[in-house]
């Protein structure tokens, strides 16, 4: 398994393959005794749950035993899982690997093994640093994948996989591959894709047809799990929970005015955690939460939040900063900010809604005009004398944004200075109670 993903490209894969033999090795040597080795699968728990969960229950029978696997077999197995951890970029699993190699070369006095396992994890705890500067590394996406037609899938008819595709796998590059792998199988005329993330009746479907969904899908995390997973790597690793979303209004159409749009998340556990052995999870358990129009609304305006605060962290990227201001700032009537502050906090129509929600939605609006300007004095510091003028549009619709906000909620928004930052939400609690996916997640 390990060679063959190799041989495809799917390094954390083949690295999980070598951590599952490292710990079958570990727990044969410790059941046996006679060794150094007191410690087994468990000691793997924090690289990756799957490992203690898969490898613990061996048992030293007659078959075991002609496996006279040595100490020093585990050490070339664990360097081997270095290896593959490192060529996956999956640099912080490496300090809790060494933590089980170290003292192996301690006993035996290896000291340019020592040396060479400190350089080694050095190297990486600068890799980390870089790629959490230049946000270049990519650990994956992941899609949920369902197959309808008994008479072809069987077994997998109907059952809900997620896959975990290399890098920035876009969902029309897995939905080509499958394609054409199940058409290769099956027939070219048998073989459908269906490519949204409605819910399927299997049988309002062509029994003579083999169909498949493909649906792009971001790891989900409640907000005591968002406490521990403070960064990217932790929110791409080791993960179970993820979440899709569709949007659908009352009226059947799946898209409609502001006041009209809801919007459903659908949030799928699998049976076990990626990365692993298999790039393939079937799904054990699913949740739906249907947000209504205006939590809608608040949900949209704490991502536009989010994003802006992401992109004035250091080291800022000018071209997403000013792509996430134009989004942001522009004063338009049927889209964008403006449209559901108009929607939802009119004072003639504010009363038809929840104050609660309406509150959430104004503690946004507050948020979203300090990141605003926020990013607006950064960009002015960041541009190009050419770029003056489009800065100053920028301004302009930054201004008139907030002149239409002072009179749809009757307080003053405007520029704020530079002593103002963004602190604590007053919506946070709610916004991560009806979304709890994470903003650093690999999204679409």
């Amino acid at each position: 398994m390990a060679r063959n993903h190799e041989q495809n490209g799917n390094i954390s894969e083949a690295a999980c393959c070598h951590l599952h033999i490292a710990a079958l090795m570990s727990e044969y040597l410790r059941l046996r005794g006679g060794c150094n080795i007191n410690w087994g699968a468990s000691s793997f728990k924090q690289i990756s749950r799957n490992i203690p969960r898969d490898e613990q229950g061996l048992k030293l029978d007659a078959g075991a035993q002609d496996s006279q696997y040595t100490e020093q077999m585990l050490l070339d197995q664990l360097k081997q899982c270095a290896d593959f951890l490192d060529r996956a970029e999956r640099f912080e699993c490496l300090g809790d690997l060494y933590k089980l190699i170290l003292p192996m070369y301690e006993r035996n006095r290896s000291y340019i093994e020592l040396a060479q396992s400190y350089e080694h994890l050095m190297q990486a705890y600068n890799k980390i640093v870089e790629v959490n500067r230049s946000g270049k590394r990519m650990l994956g996406r992941f899609y949920r994948v369902v197959f309808f037609g008994m008479m072809y899938f069987e077994d997998d008819h109907a059952v809900e996989f997620v896959y975990k595709e290399p890098k920035l796998t876009s969902l029309s590059e897995i939905s080509e591959r499958l394609s054409k792998q199940y058409k290769e199988k099956f027939g070219e005329d048998v073989v459908k894709m269906i490519m949204d993330s409605s819910p399927v009746d299997p049988n309002a479907l062509d029994a003579k047809l083999a169909y498949i969904q493909v649906t792009h899908v971001i790891p989900f995390f409640s907000k005591e799990e968002l406490d521990q997973r403070l960064n990217e790597f932790e929110q791409n690793h080791d993960v179970d929970t993820f979440m899709y979303e569709t949007p659908f209004t009352k009226s059947g159409a799946a898209r409609g005015s502001v006041e009209e749009q809801w919007k459903r998340k659908t949030v799928i556990k699998t049976t076990y955690s990626f990365p692993y052995v298999l790039k393939r999870i079937p799904v054990k358990s699913r949740e739906i939460i249907e947000l209504s129009p205006i939590e809608v609304a608040i949900d949209e305006m704490q991502t536009k939040v989010s994003e802006l605060e992401e992109v004035i962290l250091p080291p800022a990227d000018v071209k997403k900063l000013q792509l996430r201001l134009q989004g942001s700032v522009a004063v338009t009537v049927n889209a964008g900010p403006l449209a559901y502050a108009q929607a939802f906090l009119d004072p003639k129509i504010v009363s038809n809604f929840s104050i609660d929600r309406v509150e959430d939605l104004k503690d946004i609006f507050r948020d979203f005009v300090k990141v605003c300007n926020t990013a607006l004095q950064l960009n002015a510091r960041m541009i190009s004398n050419d770029q003056a003028e489009y800065h100053n549009a920028l301004a302009e619709n930054y201004r008139k944004l907030c002149q239409a906000l002072s009179e749809l909620l009757g307080e003053p928004f405007q520029p704020l200075d530079d002593s103002v930052t963004s602190g604590q939400r007053n919506s946070m609690a709610l916004f991560n109670a009806i979304s709890g996916a994470s903003q650093n997640s690999s999204t679409a």
